[in-house]
């Protein structure tokens, strides 16, 4: 179970972050050395899975992530995405570098019904010295469905 970051306080100090890689960073948050950022607690979704180039995030929606039609909001999709995505191109930004989406874009090609456990997997196309693309989809834990497909651009800044 990931330890969620309650407040501010809970983070890492940027000079935490900085002192590692990417790679690095994402490990601590997968095996609870770092704390989980509470976007996942609220939506319902955790890191299951990190690796050079690659994210997994799995879990469910659940009624709070519903729209007023009582269909999973487009926006919990955006969310784990942009998630998955991004946190694999940050598997490659190195120590002393940091990291931010610049524009995502999604494609929602069947509704998730609640409940149902989704994995949303982000792999790097490309990952230099000032950009990262990556691409996503979100799959049927259980069914192997495809649930929606992403790509995004995020640009790498050199802080040390």
């Amino acid at each position: 179970m990931p330890r969620y970051a309650q407040s501010a306080d809970d983070l890492l100090s940027s000079d935490d972050v900085l002192s590692m890689s990417g790679l690095e960073f994402m490990q601590g948050i997968l095996e609870g050395r770092h704390p989980a950022p509470p976007i996942g607690e609220t939506l319902g979704y955790t890191l299951h899975e990190i690796s050079d180039g690659r994210a997994v995030f799995r879990g469910a929606p659940e009624f709070k992530t519903t729209n007023p039609m009582g269909t999973v909001h487009g926006g919990w999709y955006g969310t784990l995405l942009d998630s998955a995505m991004a946190c694999a191109v940050m598997t490659k930004v190195p120590r002393g570098s940091v990291y931010t989406t610049l524009e995502y874009k999604i494609n929602i090609l069947r509704s998730i019904p609640l409940g149902m456990m989704i994995d949303c997997i982000g792999d790097v196309n490309h990952a230099g010295r000032s950009t990262g693309v990556a691409t996503g989809e979100i799959r049927g834990v259980d069914d192997g469905k495809l649930y929606a497909t992403g790509s995004t651009t995020c640009i790498i800044m050199k802080i040390r």
